[in-house]
């Protein structure tokens, strides 16, 4: 064998051409027929550092109408919690909206009671007045209901959400446990069907006692999720059905008071109702005769 020789130097990014930087240019070293022990040591050198690594077993560990059954009831649960989170965060923007809504109401009435024309119209300050009671009144009762919702409603779909990440942590265990009940299955179907020595037999006997408790783990692990994954998915029913039916019974109750409200409102006012053409007509009339006036006019 000859080498050449300025592979005795190194150079930039030769390390990498073998594992662990090992005699960098022993592959450029080659003349167009090397040496047979030159190529035996060089795959020796390369193949010592490949682990073994154990494959699928070949003896089906679980029934496919039981992983179906897993799949199925789980994604059951998967969708439960993506329309509880769904639920949860619509509730909430609901009652934020409403709570805007009446406090803008309010607002709106204080702004109209602090405005000049008050003063100068009795009428109107009356009837102003009237209206601040009012939406004073509506806000009261609307932030009693959604106070309601909150204690009924929100914080129940905050509880029954909070479940979720620890039965996802369990479906996790169990993965992990298949995977290492897949894994010695595999290794025990390595040793049986290599000859029957001695050492074999040892490491056969090894790898079934190992096999054994991680078995029975999986085994516990998904009958239990099995078991208990359909019973929580039915019990929603009953969880919910109480927050539904008091988020009915707020609305009812608080849409039933604003009726009133507004009804008394009606009663107040010291113009009987108008139609809106008419109103429309009257402020057309209104704003024209103000276009008249000559410090609006359009030059």
């Amino acid at each position: 064998m000859v080498l050449d020789p300025q592979a005795r130097g190194t150079s930039p990014g030769s390390e990498a051409l073998l594992p662990g930087g090992k005699w960098p240019y022993l592959i450029k070293s080659f003349q167009p027929h090397p040496s047979p022990f030159l190529l035996t040591f060089l795959f020796d050198s390369l193949s010592y550092r490949i682990p073994f690594k154990i494959g699928q077993p070949k003896k089906q560990i679980v029934p496919k109408t039981v992983e179906r059954d897993f799949e199925r009831e789980y994604g059951k649960l998967q969708q439960l919690e993506e329309q509880t989170k769904r639920l949860q965060k619509d509730m909430k923007k609901s009652t934020d909206a409403d709570l805007a809504m009446s406090k803008s109401a309010v607002k709106i009435s204080l702004d109209l009671l602090s405005n000049p024309l008050c003063e100068q119209d009795q009428d109107f300050l009356n009837m102003v007045t009237a209206l601040d009671t009012a939406m004073k009144r509506m806000d009261a009762f609307n932030q009693e209901k959604v106070n309601q919702i909150q204690k009924t409603v929100i914080e129940p779909l905050k509880k029954f959400g909070s479940v979720f990440p620890s039965l996802n942590m369990a479906v996790k265990r169990r993965e992990q446990a298949l995977q290492d009940y897949r894994r010695l299955q595999a290794k025990v179907e390595k040793y049986e069907e290599k000859e029957k020595t001695g050492p074999v037999l040892a490491k056969l006997h090894q790898a079934r006692e190992e096999l054994r408790p991680v078995r029975d783990d999986f085994e516990a692990k998904n009958k239990q999720l099995l078991d208990e994954m359909p019973r929580f998915y039915n019990s929603r029913l009953d969880y919910f059905q109480p927050s539904f039916e008091s988020l009915i019974r707020a609305q009812v109750v608080y849409y039933s008071e604003m009726h009133k409200i507004f009804g008394d409102l009606t009663q107040q006012l010291a113009q009987p109702g108008r139609p809106d053409e008419q109103r429309e007509r009257e402020n057309e009339a209104r704003l024209s005769e103000l276009r008249a006036l000559s410090i609006v006019a359009d030059d």
